[in-house]
Formats: C-alpha cells, structure tokens, sequence
C-alpha cells in the first residue's frame, strides 16, 4: 500500500541526520507553535461562552422569556383572559401580568431614578427566579402591610403612631446607595401626577422596605424595585391594567419561534418579544468580541505554520539526493507531494492533540484557583464552558492552516528532476 509506505518516509524524514541536528529543531519548535496557538484558542472560546452563558443565566433569572403588550395602547385592559389564552400556546410554563413604571426613590441620605414593577408575587416565582434572588426577606411580604411607626403629619414632633405601609422590595445595590435596610420607610415619587393649577404634580407615597434582592448583575440591583400588582395599579392610577404579560418557556433557545405562536394566538393587537430581543445588543458584542478574540489568537498558529513552511524547505534542501532517488525508481510527482503534505499535517495533529489538552488544563486552573472579591467584581470566580462545536472549530481551523502551510515545500520536493540533483553524485 502507498499511503504507509508515504507516512513511514515522512515520519523519517521529520528527524535529521545527526550531522544536522535543525530540521528536529524546528519540528518540534513548529509543533510547539500549533500546541499554543490550539492552547490559547481553547481557553479564549471557553471563558468567552462561560462569561455569555453566566450573564444569559442572571438576565433569564430576573426577566421574563418573552414579554407580551399591546401594540396600539400603552397600557393591556381584560388581561386575565389573555393570561389564560397565552397559557394554552405549546410549550408555554406560566404567564403573569407585571406593571412597569420610572419613579424616584428618596430618602433622608439619597435620591435615586429607577425602575419599579408591579408583579403578583403568588405567581412572579413561576416565571422568573426572583424569589430564589431574595437575600432577605420573600415574595409573599408584599401580600401583607408592613406595621411602622410614624410621626403626625401636621406635628412632627409629636408621639408616634402605628400605621401601615405597603411593601417594596429594593436590589441589594440600591438599598445601599440609598442607605436602607428591611423595615426602614422610602418614597416613591412617580413624575406623573394629577393635573391642578400650578400643573402637574407629582405623586409621592410611603412604602416599608421588606426584602433585598441579589441578581448577581449589578444594573439591575441597582435600578429594580419591586411592590405588589394591585399597589402599583393604585399608584399610578392605571384603574383595572397591567404594561403587560411575562411568560415563562421550557427551551428559552426557541423563545422567539415560541413568541411568534403566541402573537399568532392572541391576534395583531399583541405583540411578542423575547430575551434575545430585548438584550440584543448585549449579546450582539458578546458575540463580536468572542469572535474578534477568536480571529485574533488564529495569528498565533498562521505564525507556527510559518516555521512549517521553513521546516519542509529545509527538508526539501536536505533530502534532495533521497527526493532523486525515490523518482528514479518510479515515485510519481503526486507521491512526493503527499510525503511531504503528510509531514505538515502530522506536525498539525500533533500539535492539536497536545494543545487541547493543554488547554483544558488552563482553564481547569482558572477556574479552580483563581478567585475574585464577589463584593467587588460581582463573581467569585471566571465562569468556564468549553462546547464541542468550539473545539472541533479550533481543531479544524489549526489543521487546515498547517496543511495550507505544506503546499509550497511539497510542490517545491514535487518538482524536483532526478538528473539535477543527482547530477554531482
């Protein structure tokens, strides 16, 4: 058979004569090339999806899969029907209405813009993982007015009285800028209120603080706060209306096949947004970036594939008188070629099977051993996954850059005529 009797040659010529100890220098400086640029490409794509599939994890655990609202009207009237009618769509867990509104928060230490949502806290924790971010306190506080005590109004110095407060949930970063803990009183002031003569006036109410939330995304603990359905319907006068409906999915990867369904249940009048709709941008760059890294590190192995180029060069050079001979006793030009095209490709493999492994070891490092203040940078430690498809990319890109790398040397050894270079001999 030709195919071992062309590996056995290649595989030979690959070590030098002991005369001329750097074409075995070069082969191993060549692999160990393709080694680190495979190494380097591993750990790249494994911490780029880890960070993606971490982020994507603490978005799906505080929003919505797909996000349901009128087209034509701010505000969604008769939602309970439509809730049920969502729910009979395939593949649909659970639906839930949610009000959504800007306010200001204040306090005797701070004023902060943030966003407060309405939300039934019996079925909030069917459609997202709110209830397991609670750091204090739970979801069924908001059910039950909160006893404090407060002073008269019109006599501030006066004794204190027991009054009841609804309840509000703060994430955890802004209970802090605002300089609250569970049980102290906030105010919420809504920018849109009742019309007099001095114009609009805004809407301000008390709410007892009754739980924290840690998402593990400082944008949201920083700008979230949470109180029950029918306060916020009352707050902000919206009478019998929701912003909208959240739905929870079972495969959040098919959530916008899974929203076109649900538009197409509920009529025009509705529309459907997904996760990835509503965080396009985020893993829009996500994806760039990971891609960019990708194209970036691939450098390392085209520069390994030089010294492949300069290897079979010098191999060509050296096995000239072998090259002559193996022609004269009838080796075609395709032979010779495929000799040496074997030579690069088993420096390619080579250098793939060791800087796989190599790399999964860095990453295991990584992850094992390098560790953050998660009070500072939000993570203990640098989220890792590796996924086939990424692997067998990095492990294709690598060989095909070292085959490309054979195909000067080899046509070059192809070419040679048995007479010129056995003509000294």
């Amino acid at each position: 058979m030709a195919l071992p009797y062309e590996i056995f040659v290649g595989l030979r010529y690959l070590r030098a004569k002991r005369r001329n100890r750097t074409i075995s220098l070069n082969t191993f400086v060549s692999i160990a090339g393709i080694t680190l640029g495979v190494a380097a490409l591993i750990g790249t794509v494994g911490i780029m999806t880890g960070f993606k599939e971490d982020i994507q994890a603490k978005i799906l655990g505080t929003t919505a899969h797909i996000i349901v609202q009128e087209r034509m009207k701010e505000n969604m009237t008769e939602y309970d029907p439509l809730v049920e009618k969502i729910r009979t769509v395939p593949e649909v867990v659970a639906a839930t209405p949610f009000v959504l509104r800007q306010v200001l928060l204040t306090t005797q230490s701070g004023v902060q813009g943030i966003v407060l949502r309405g939300i039934d806290p019996e079925r909030e924790s069917q459609v997202t993982e709110l209830a397991k971010n609670m750091a204090t306190g739970q979801l069924a506080d908001l059910l039950t007015p909160v006893k404090v005590r407060q002073a008269p109004v019109d006599d501030p110095q006066g004794e204190a009285q027991m009054v009841e407060k609804p309840g509000i949930i703060l994430g955890r970063e802004l209970a802090g800028r605002l300089g609250v803990f569970t049980g102290d009183i906030i105010n919420v002031v809504s920018p849109v209120g009742p019309i007099s003569a001095m114009g609009m006036v805004p809407k301000i109410r008390t709410f007892a603080v009754v739980g924290l939330f840690h998402s593990g995304m400082y944008e949201y603990d920083s700008s979230l706060a949470y109180i029950e359905l029918g306060e916020a319907q009352k707050f902000f006068n919206m009478g019998d209306s929701v912003s909208g409906i959240e739905v929870k999915v079972t495969d959040v990867f098919r959530a916008d096949e899974i929203a076109r369904n649900i538009e197409h249940e509920l009529g025009f009048s509705h529309g459907a947004r997904d996760w990835m709709q509503m965080n396009r941008n985020l893993f829009s760059a996500l994806k760039l970036e990971k891609t960019m890294m990708f194209l970036l590190l691939v450098l390392i192995t085209i520069v390994a594939s030089f010294n492949i180029v300069s290897t079979l060069t010098m191999i060509v050079t050296e096995k000239q008188k072998e090259i002559a001979i193996l022609k004269a006793m009838g080796a075609t030009r395709r032979s010779i070629r495929r000799i040496f095209m074997l030579n690069g490709l088993i420096i390619g493999f080579s250098g793939t099977a060791i800087g796989i492994p190599l790399g999964y070891a860095f990453l295991w490092l990584i992850e094992r051993f390098w560790t953050f203040d998660a009070s500072v940078y939000y993570i203990s430690k640098i989220p890792v996954h590796v996924l086939a498809e990424d692997v067998l990319l990095v492990a294709g890109s690598a060989i095909l850059i070292s085959f490309i790398a054979t195909v000067y040397p080899a046509n070059q050894a192809a070419k040679l005529e048995p007479v010129a270079a056995l003509r000294y001999e």
